[in-house]
């Protein structure tokens, strides 16, 4: 049975901000994507300023269930994505680094309440509540939310163009620098935290955070480096069907080690060269492999919606939100609840809202919800937040270069595309590929990135235009930056939060 006739919806989203909003989970991902344009400052216009909303955690109440969820269920809700093309959308996620201008330390929470205050007083967002902390804000179908350690994210709404996706990226780093500016904080554009140790790093009033941090030393060496020392830019794209999803997936995986060279940024930890090129794509090799990695089951003949439920049921998980407290209930599994065996809450069975935050604490490096994540890409300068969306775009929603992609890509073995993984972090566009190097597959990506872009007739393709000089000098943004550590800069790291200041 289809889940819109077995439940009886009373529909809010996890931030208690209504329906538009439904489902912003881990870091404020946008759900399912519909129509939307950047809101017009006048239509805001009259509206409470600063006004506050209501918890954000996951409201354990979102879907009222008349029956016990079926794994039909689960399938039909990732399903439920599906849209036709003139309905797809752009979703753009940044994260980015506070630091004290005077002293470059990281910035803690009480300085980071003034600044969403700030922002929620002079720009007309609502304040998003976790008991008597704001800990984020929202404004139509946007949203900023925190990391771990205070980076501070921008999930935009879902987009029509490039231009639209560019434009909300300025406007927020425009405002966040104006409420900054004055306070003395600065802002970023990293991969890594280039200078301060874990123990420097502020821990922000999460719940959910609290249940990561003492779970993630159990499951792998790096995931608190992740948690608290990581940025990332990623981009959310639809799909019209499970085939159209299943090819931009296996697409996507492919590849992801790709998009890493392009916008590798992370070369420094803790004051000196770290011996990556991207230490961020490197930490999530071994942060828990059981809810991470390249998914070579994508690439098999069976895979479809149901077969990423299995995996995902049998993914730890982390915790249920209940009566407003998140109730740790790491290594358990999502089946495990489905028969009401959980022993932290006995008898409950899930929600759809569940299971919706339960796909948000699996991270591979393309991520399927009722829409794709590509996350395989380090946090960046402004140019380059514009351009990750751009070269996605280009290759995915343009039917001519997802098919070469695949093509190109179909023989890949799994060893081939698990090496890419391992090894570009490390050695970037050098890495060795069959006859050639990641830098000869980059420069064949990007020309059909940008052929896809020219095609969607947007006139989008400059966008592109930061990459293509990565791509055509054979350079990655982390190389440059380690080329002025040793010349220009001294060997003196410091210089990085001038250089890369948004």
């Amino acid at each position: 049975m289809a889940v819109a006739s077995r439940l009886a919806v009373a529909r809010v989203s996890p931030d208690g901000a209504g329906p538009a909003a439904a489902g912003r989970r881990r870091r404020g991902r946008p759900a399912g994507f519909a129509s939307v344009g950047l809101p017009p400052a006048a239509a805001r216009k009259g509206r409470r300023r600063g006004g506050a909303v209501a918890a954000s955690p996951p409201t354990e109440e979102a879907v009222q269930m008349t029956e016990p969820l079926t794994k039909d269920d689960l399938v039909a809700y990732l399903a439920s994505g599906c849209k036709p093309k003139e309905n797809w959308r752009i979703g753009t996620e940044h994260e980015k680094f506070g630091f004290e201008v005077d002293t470059l330390r990281p910035i803690k929470y009480d300085q980071i309440r003034d600044i969403l205050n700030g922002l929620a007083e002079r720009f007309d967002w609502d304040k998003i509540m976790e008991e008597d902390n704001v800990i984020g804000l929202k404004q139509g179908k946007q949203s900023i939310s925190l990391e771990p350690g205070g980076q501070f994210e921008l999930s935009g709404a879902p987009l029509e163009t490039l231009h639209q996706t560019c434009a909300e990226v300025n406007s927020h780093l425009y405002q966040v620098k104006a409420v900054g500016e004055e306070m003395g904080i600065g802002f970023l554009g990293l991969g890594f935290q280039p200078k301060w140790a874990l123990s420097d790093i502020p821990i922000m009033p999460k719940g959910r955070y609290e249940i990561m941090r003492n779970y993630m030393p159990k499951v792998g060496t790096l995931g608190l480096d992740m948690m608290f020392r990581t940025c990332t830019v990623q981009v959310n794209l639809d799909f019209s069907s499970e085939k159209d999803m299943i090819r931009k997936f296996r697409a996507g995986l492919a590849l992801q080690p790709i998009a890493t060279a392009i916008f590798a940024n992370s070369p420094f930890k803790e004051g000196k060269p770290n011996g990556f090129l991207s230490l961020r794509s490197h930490i999530w090799t071994d942060t828990d492999n059981n809810r991470a990695g390249m998914l070579p089951f994508v690439f098999d003949d069976s895979f479809g919606f149901e077969h990423y439920v299995d995996y995902a049921l049998d993914v730890p998980m982390y915790f249920v939100y209940r009566n407003k407290k998140y109730i740790d209930c790491t290594g358990m599994s999502f089946r495990d609840f489905m028969q009401g065996k959980l022993p932290q809450v006995p008898g409950e069975l899930p929600t759809l809202n569940d299971w919706e935050n339960h796909l948000t604490t699996i991270f591979p490096e393309v991520r399927l919800k009722r829409y794709l994540e590509m996350r395989g890409a380090d946090g960046g300068p402004w140019r380059r937040l514009c351009a990750l969306p751009a070269f996605w775009v280009g290759l995915l929603y343009d039917e001519e270069s997802l098919q070469s992609i695949l093509d190109m890509t179909s023989d890949w073995t799994i060893e081939e595309r698990e090496m890419l993984r391992r090894k570009v972090p490390v050695t970037g566009f050098k890495t060795p590929f069959r006859d050639g190097y990641v830098r000869h597959l980059a420069e064949e990506v990007l020309t059909l990135a940008k052929n896809g872009l020219e095609r969607r007739g947007y006139k989008e393709v400059g966008f592109l235009r930061e990459v293509e000089q990565v791509v055509s000098t054979g350079v990655t943004p982390a190389e440059r930056l380690l080329n002025l550590y040793e010349t220009k800069w001294q060997r003196n790291v410091d210089r990085v939060f001038e250089h890369l200041l948004y």
